[in-house]
């Protein structure tokens, strides 16, 4: 027993330190997932901790400085799909050449998908610094909310390029299979925003008191710290992969075939992203408290379940290699076996957040009516969870493969065709008010799964070329 326990840690350390000789294409498939999916758990875990760090000091300023957070992190969560579309295609082709033992190339990859992560930071950027007010205005925003709030918005949005480069490069570490230093990057880029948040939006010591403008402060700040840390070891020898100068001059078939692949990939996530922004206009309706209870809800399941998220990326990541290697029949045991602990982990938060959904709103508002409705957000959303670990899983499956057209139709039956005329229905026809939009959410999450099941057991994904 006791050595058990012994050569457990062991692996746990081995996971978290990183091991570049490790070949994931071959030997026990729990060792592979459990390698990779450690620090991709925690590196998610970390990514959700922006989040909620952010909520927990700007809820001190009140119902309205929160509410801006949650329509500012809506419009947000557009770019975040296309650095994850983005991503998502760094990831299978860098992978894909990884499993086919050719780093040099997928070193290429990395540097060709920095150029498109460029053009897309400038053009948010220069967006969100003329536009800021207009966007929360267009988000449902009270004027009262947009004088508070815009300057929050305008420097996230200016400074979206962190966002973008983070989510990029940690792409490309995972495809390669270092995990561990994407995990690293998230950790030092967390801590940094951690202690800088409270300074700077409440004047501790010597700080200015920026108030919510503080936040998006001291969250670019970290998430650019990070990004140095990043390109530290993504340009150091000893790794996996290495970006060099040469990689970085433009060819042209690279970048189209990333993009074309990313095609699939962010219209997958912009589907998904728009439907919640659409979701969040529907709540807007009935309140800032409404927004702000949903708000809270929000971050502190995207907290509970990107673990799950860092369990899927092990998929991607895992497929993507074993179908460079030529092992499809490996990738296939990888999906349904990683599936199972999702399914375990995401059955026990669902019970945490089913019975004890007072105890965690309380910890972020002390408003009865934010209380509220977050109570009633963390119920409801929490009984989808078990079709969201399988359903979440196979997506990602596909994604490694390349294969990112068929989760974007799955998506947009979902997430369009079935949960936005629902939430429509029961919010405003059926006068549910939130939760309505709320049953929505369940209901797409279980058709989601069913349907991206039915579509992975056919196999087509096996052939992708990438």
């Amino acid at each position: 027993m006791f050595s058990r326990i012994k050569a457990g840690l062991r692996l746990f350390k081995q996971a978290l330190v990183g091991d570049a000789n490790i070949n994931y294409t071959e030997g026990s498939i729990a060792r592979a997932s459990f390698l990779l999916a450690v620090p991709m758990i925690l590196e998610m875990a970390m990514e959700s901790v922006f989040a909620i760090v952010d909520i927990f000091f700007v809820a001190g300023l009140g119902a309205e400085a929160v509410a801006a957070v949650g329509l500012t992190e809506a419009v947000i969560s557009l770019l975040y799909a296309v650095a994850i579309g983005i991503s998502m295609a760094a990831t299978a082709m860098v992978a894909r050449r990884i499993g086919e033992g050719n780093p040099v190339a997928a070193a290429t990859v990395a540097g060709q998908a920095m150029w498109i992560g460029i053009t897309i930071s400038v053009l948010v950027g220069m967006t969100g610094y003329w536009f800021a007010p207009d966007i929360l205005r267009l988000m449902g925003g009270d004027e009262s909310l947009i004088a508070a709030g815009s300057s929050y918005t305008q420097i996230m949005l200016t400074g979206s390029f962190t966002i973008v480069f983070l989510f990029l490069n940690n792409a490309v570490f995972r495809g390669a299979g270092d995990a561990s230093i994407a995990m690293r990057a998230l950790i030092l880029a967390n801590g940094i925003n951690i202690v800088l948040d409270p300074l700077l939006i409440y004047g501790m010591g010597p700080f200015p008191e920026l108030g919510i403008a503080g936040a998006a402060v001291a969250t670019n700040i970290g998430r650019g710290i990070g990004i140095v840390y990043q390109l530290y070891y993504l340009c150091s020898r000893n790794h996996r992969i290495q970006l060099l100068w040469q990689h970085m001059f433009i060819q042209l078939s690279i970048v189209l075939q990333l993009l074309r692949i990313s095609v699939g990939g962010i219209a997958q996530f912009l589907i998904a992203t728009a439907s919640w922004v659409f979701l969040m206009r529907l709540v807007a309706q009935h309140g800032n408290e409404a927004v702000a209870g949903y708000t809270i809800a929000i971050r502190v399941i995207i907290f509970v379940i990107l673990p799950s998220w860092g369990l899927s990326n092990a998929v991607a990541t895992l497929v993507g290699q074993n179908l460079g290697a030529g092992k499809a029949d490996r990738a296939e045991r990888t999906v349904w076996q990683v599936a199972r602990y999702n399914l375990c982990y995401m059955i026990m938060v669902a019970l945490v957040l089913i019975f004890f959904p007072t105890w965690v709103m309380s910890f972020f508002s002390s408003d009865p009516e934010v209380i509220l409705n977050g109570i009633q957000s963390l119920r409801i959303l929490s009984y989808g969870f078990i079709f969201y670990a399988i359903g979440s899983v196979v997506i990602q499956a596909y994604n490694g493969a390349g294969d990112t057209m068929t989760p974007t139709w799955i998506n947009l039956a979902a997430f369009w065709i079935i949960q936005i005329p629902l939430a429509w229905t029961l919010a405003n026809r059926l006068a549910w008010g939130p939760e309505g939009v709320y049953w929505s959410v369940f209901v797409a999450d279980m058709s989601m799964s069913l349907i991206g099941v039915y579509f992975f057991m056919k196999g087509s994904w096996k052939t992708r070329t990438v």
